[in-house]
């Protein structure tokens, strides 16, 4: 992407003084359009038409001891806010994130699997499967550890999981059932062992936790696990995943006591160019605080899946994708119009 803007900056420079004086930066800004049209089946879209303009501030500099911090500010559709970022680059020591609640933690490992374009939920089809997100969601600090034997880790905590978007001499949160802390684990390995035919082997394992309150109504700890597994090997890549989390309530036979999730996908690049994939997600939950027995319309309503076949292609800052997506009892019903196909065809502009 082009830069449009560079001006000098020493953003962070009175909250970073204390560790060393900070050098004037840079701040860029860089960003793209997205226009779609979509089919849904058995659905009224009205206008087919839709168009996404994103873009995203850069600042970036470097303390007088070598580290480096990185400042990230996302705007969405409209110029309106998403979140930011500062992420602190401690040379040997790994680094340090400030994250407002946009994916750190687990939410960066919800469906990490191959794909020429987007999950298959995240095409625009919406089938409503459960994805883990532990931290992510919330104001959160985040530490990462260097790559050692192709080994790495990241920490993630947040003090109030019911806070995001915390300006700068404020707090966040309130005294509800998402006011817990929360803590993600995840470690990621490269076991090439100095082959070649493993240099593209990723695998990856992380847990959350949000300890149970005495100002929550939860009964347990909230606590979600995900794993998986990618291969690159050449033009061909492969992944397999599973996750889950417990929802810490026993109080109503309506509420799951937990959900399960399997992914897996396939993407193959054709050329550098072009590239096709197939992908799937599904989601089942289980457990009614103990009614599931006696439940049958609850227990009739409790898997979704979805699949989706997608290609793309790229030339010069331009990208075409296409989608056909498919998804069996969308937001865990049985209804008529509960199973959808979907087409979406997206030309990606940046700049």
């Amino acid at each position: 992407m082009n830069k449009l803007t560079k001006v000098g900056c020493s953003a962070l420079c009175g909250s970073l003084a204390a560790i060393s004086a900070v050098s004037a930066g840079d701040l860029t800004v860089t960003g793209g359009a997205d226009l779609t049209w979509i089919s849904k089946e058995m659905d009224t879209t009205g206008n087919p038409i839709g168009m996404g303009s994103n873009l995203t501030f850069k600042g970036s500099g470097e303390l007088d001891n070598g580290w480096t911090f990185d400042l990230t500010i996302a705007h969405l559709n409209g110029n309106a806010y998403s979140a930011a970022n500062v992420d602190i680059g401690m040379g040997g020591l790994g680094n340090l994130m400030i994250n407002q609640g946009n994916g750190n933690g687990l939410g960066s490992y919800d469906d990490k699997m191959p794909t020429a374009w987007e999950e298959p939920w995240g095409a625009g089809l919406n089938p409503g499967v459960k994805l883990v997100g532990g931290v992510g969601g919330a104001m959160n600090l985040q530490y990462t550890s260097p790559t050692v034997l192709g080994t790495s880790f990241v920490l993630a905590y947040a003090p109030s999981m019911g806070a995001s978007d915390t300006a700068d001499k404020t707090g966040g949160g309130d005294a509800n059932t998402t006011s817990e802390k929360g803590y993600d684990a995840i470690v990621n390995i490269n076991p090439s062992l100095g082959t070649e035919i493993l240099s593209g082997l990723n695998i990856y394992a992380g847990a959350h936790i949000s300890p149970k309150t005495t100002a929550s109504t939860l009964q347990n700890d909230k606590g979600e696990v995900v794993g998986g597994v990618t291969l690159d090997i050449g033009p061909l890549s492969l992944g397999y995943g599973v996750s889950g989390f417990v929802t810490g309530s026993e109080a109503a036979a309506t509420t799951p006591d937990y959900y399960k999730n399997h992914m897996y996908g396939v993407a193959f690049n054709i050329s550098d160019d072009f590239s096709i994939s197939y992908g799937y997600h599904d989601t089942r939950k289980e457990g009614y605080g103990g009614a599931r027995a006696t439940s049958d319309s609850i227990e009739a309503n409790r898997y979704v899946e979805v699949e989706s076949y997608q290609a793309a292609y790229t030339t010069g800052g331009a990208s075409i994708r296409i989608a056909q997506s498919s998804a069996t009892n969308m937001g865990f019903s049985t209804a008529a119009r509960a199973d959808r196909d979907m087409t979406t065809i997206s030309v990606g502009l940046a700049f």
